[in-house]
């Protein structure tokens, strides 16, 4: 209640700001516009100082909504101005939307505020005179005190007064109510300016965390490299020695040895496996097309593969390429009982474009769980898109087209 009534007070001088810039060229008495162009000199004035005040006022407004309610209106974005210059960002703030809806507010909407305002504080200042005045006159002891007015008149005075400090808090609710909805809507960006300004945010958000995940992967694949898999390397090798150079050991302690040194070549093995298809080294040190021919190279099936690009896209775009492909040969060695498989990559312009086809059985469908559906879903994390044509009989064709920004 508080909150409201302080809410609606505190903006009557700032809503009255406005109305009174315009009138100031009216209300100098040395300046009587009497003829039409003293009319007209008044009505530049007064239109130039109504836009010279939106500003200032503007800012104080969403400042008072901050404090007073916690709710941050965004500034509006600046109006685009070609060349830069005075002129040129004069004429695009005065066709600019928000300007229009800033001076809607301070010359309209706010100066009607300003009233609810001061009607608020009338009738916070009456109910308390009303009340305050006769209600001596009920309290016992005091009621002998002569007063000048009817008893009937007291009476009715009083209930008037409380009856107006009972209404005030709804009235201060309304008025705040009511100038909350106009700042918001008037002093801030339009919905679809807003609307925009969001999905932005959350595709800088979306490609942050994005980028953000595939540096871990690089730091895990680093740190695995550098860490573990050079202490198995190490350990592979001793043992090799070990059982190639300790042969007057009984049959079972060579034996155990034989099945450590195995143990150790697949556990590195796997974790090579496991490092690669965290994030490929020479995905980094050579590119898409090198780390590509890796993969085509280990497919189990002829894979023919065929990369156009002028120049490398960022690192993260090269990893989903690099995932998506090996995904696709990894679903069609497992499900498209195919022959062969050919991979296009290339780049036209700032699109990447990745085309996997296989001479399956054809029949993929994202729904089955075949893996398509993380596929699209890793594409759409860089703005990009997946497609799949896959008929039963095949041929299947997975098309992907990804965004090349740094």
């Amino acid at each position: 209640m508080v909150r409201n009534f302080v809410l609606a007070i505190s903006g009557i001088p700032v809503q009255l700001a406005g109305l009174a810039a315009v009138a100031l060229p009216w209300l100098i008495p040395q300046f009587v516009p009497v003829s039409f162009w003293m009319v007209l000199l008044a009505l530049t004035i007064s239109a130039v100082l109504a836009f010279l005040v939106r500003v200032p006022l503007t800012f104080v407004e969403r400042h008072r909504c901050w404090s007073l309610l916690g709710i941050d209106i965004p500034p509006a974005p600046a109006p685009a101005a070609p060349g830069g210059s005075l002129p040129r960002r004069i004429w695009a703030s005065l066709r600019s939307e928000a300007t229009w809806r800033q001076l809607a507010y301070h010359l309209v909407i706010g100066p009607a505020l300003a009233v609810g305002g001061l009607l608020v504080l009338l009738m916070l200042g009456g109910g308390l005179e009303l009340a305050a005045t006769y209600a001596y006159v009920h309290v016992p002891g005091l009621a002998g005190i002569a007063v000048s007015a009817a008893p009937k008149a007291k009476t009715m005075a009083t209930v008037a007064g409380a009856a107006l400090l009972l209404l005030t808090p709804g009235a201060a609710a309304l008025v705040a109510w009511l100038d909350r909805l106009a700042m918001t809507a008037l002093l801030g960006p339009n919905r679809s300016a807003e609307l925009e300004r969001r999905v932005e945010t959350l595709s800088q958000s979306r490609a942050g965390v994005v980028d953000a995940a595939d540096a871990e992967r690089r730091r895990i694949e680093r740190d695995l490299h550098d860490g573990a898999q050079q202490r198995l390397v190490s350990l592979a090798m001793n043992l090799g020695i070990a059982r190639e150079s300790l042969t007057d050991l009984p049959d079972e302690a060579r034996q155990v040895i034989t099945e450590a040194h195995d143990e150790a070549k697949e556990a590195l093995a796997e974790l090579r496996n496991l490092v690669r298809g965290l994030h490929p080294a020479v995905l980094d040190d050579r590119g898409l097309d090198a780390a590509l021919s890796g993969i085509a190279a280990r497919a189990p099936l002829p894979v023919r593969l065929t990369v156009q690009m002028q120049e490398r896209a960022s690192p993260t775009v090269e990893a989903v390429a690099y995932f998506v492909v090996s995904e696709c040969l990894a679903n069609i060695a497992r499900h498209a009982g195919a022959r062969q498989a050919t991979i296009d990559v290339r780049r036209d312009g700032e699109r990447l474009h990745v085309l996997v086809t296989d001479d399956g059985v054809g029949g993929a469908d994202p729904s089955r769980g075949t893996g398509l559906a993380s596929l699209a879903q890793r594409a759409r994390s860089v703005d990009g898109s997946l497609r799949i044509d896959s008929p039963p009989g095949g041929p299947t064709v997975v098309a992907v087209e990804l965004p090349c920004g740094s």
